[in-house]
């Protein structure tokens, strides 16, 4: 019989006991960039969102291309951070998209995918050899999906939008051209593809069709691509500026489609932060990207589950079994024998964004004042409460 004397005791009573939520897909900007965020406050602002394992991507400085830069961020992170930490590699040397970085000694030191995130490797020839390589070492190859030919200059969406706004525009047509490639790369190779922050209709009918074909294709979609249009972005307003831009409602609406019939498999932030001098810019100055790892499950539940479009079942599988099956993580589940890692959330928990309070070194949040229903209570990473709501 288990001994629990002495164990801690949380009353869960009309909240909802999960398995621990991952996210695939943020930036923890440490080494190099620490003044806008670092593996400690990313993780405890991950833990404030009820996130248990947060992915970190590989553009910080120097980049993570290399097993010495991989070790010195699992080191880190088993020092300072609340929650698990998978680093993710960087497909090629300094992210340039030119010759392939160390993929067996970064695995060999822990990293669970590869990717030049925010730095599309544009080259097809060094992103099928990148998928070759990847599949003998079975990881997965995550690629921000963008002809950087197409998108030059631009600021937002493609769009009535811009033309109002007068911003340079960003097409869709730059994301959907990448994601054809890198499936037809992906058929050649038979390596694991996974779509970083879809957010285009075409793209998510490609790999639609792809999972149909028996492809081994993935994708990810964010709270703020099916959450926000092009349209609602306050004029000028750099914390509406990321990468993908915003796009129409009829994109949005093709991402919600996508999850509804699983051709989605997560849901992940890409919680990106910087500093307010960087970001508070003119609106074609600033950098791409917001944070977002505190208000992703509000805007799941309002979004998909509290408009009736997905169960709450099905909501929860986008932050737990769908990661951890693209990534090959051992967690996201309740099974006995596994790390104890548990998110309880409420799904009727009335609470307000407020940006100053957060726990992110950042503040570029396009959310700072929404009135949120449902969101996380505590936080059990490896059987300890780490997070839990005053």
């Amino acid at each position: 019989m288990l001994d629990t004397a002495g164990a801690e005791v949380f009353d869960a009573h009309g909240l909802v006991v999960a398995p621990g939520f991952i996210d695939m897909h943020v930036h923890l900007r440490e080494p190099g960039i620490e003044h806008a965020e670092t593996i400690e406050t990313g993780a405890r602002a991950a833990a404030a969102g009820g996130f248990t394992s947060i992915c970190c991507m590989p553009n910080t400085l120097p980049v993570n291309d290399n097993a010495t830069v991989t070790s010195y961020i699992v080191d880190r992170a088993r020092k300072f951070a609340l929650t698990n930490v998978f680093p993710i590699g960087a497909i090629t040397k300094n992210s340039a998209g030119e010759e392939l970085s160390a993929i067996g000694s970064m695995k060999a030191a822990g990293v669970v995918a590869i990717s030049d995130d925010g730095r599309p490797v544009m080259n097809a020839r060094v992103m099928r050899r990148a998928m070759e390589f990847a599949r003998s070492f079975d990881l997965p190859v995550i690629d921000h999906c963008e002809d950087l030919n197409l998108s030059a200059g631009g600021d937002m969406h493609e769009g009535f939008a811009s033309v109002r706004l007068g911003l340079r525009g960003i097409p869709a047509s730059s994301e959907d051209v990448m994601v054809a490639r890198d499936i037809l790369l992906a058929q050649a190779t038979g390596a694991r593809f996974h779509v970083a922050h879809i957010s285009t209709r075409n793209a998510m009918a490609m790999v639609a069709h792809a999972k149909k074909s028996g492809l081994p294709v993935t994708c990810e979609a964010t709270p703020h691509h099916f959450g926000l249009t092009d349209a609602q972005m306050r004029p000028y307003d750099s914390n509406f500026k990321m990468k993908p831009p915003l796009r129409t409602a009829c994109d949005a609406g093709a991402l919600v489609d996508g999850i509804v019939s699983g051709a989605v498999d997560a849901i992940a932030t890409d919680h990106a932060p910087h500093a307010g001098s960087e970001k508070m810019q003119e609106f074609e100055r600033c950098p791409f990207g917001i944070i977002g790892l505190e208000t992703a499950l509000g805007l799941a539940l309002e979004h998909l589950v509290h408009s009736g479009k997905i169960s709450l079942a099905r909501m929860v599988q986008l932050f737990t079994t769908g990661p951890a099956g693209v990534l090959h993580l051992d967690r996201g589940t309740l099974a006995a024998g596994v790390a104890a890692d548990v998110t309880i959330f409420s799904p009727d928990l009335e609470w307000t964004y407020d940006v100053n309070q957060s726990f992110s070194k950042s503040r570029n949040s396009p959310f700072d004042g929404h009135a949120f229903r449902g969101g996380s209570m505590a936080t059990i990473v490896d059987g300890a409460i780490v997070w839990r709501r005053e």
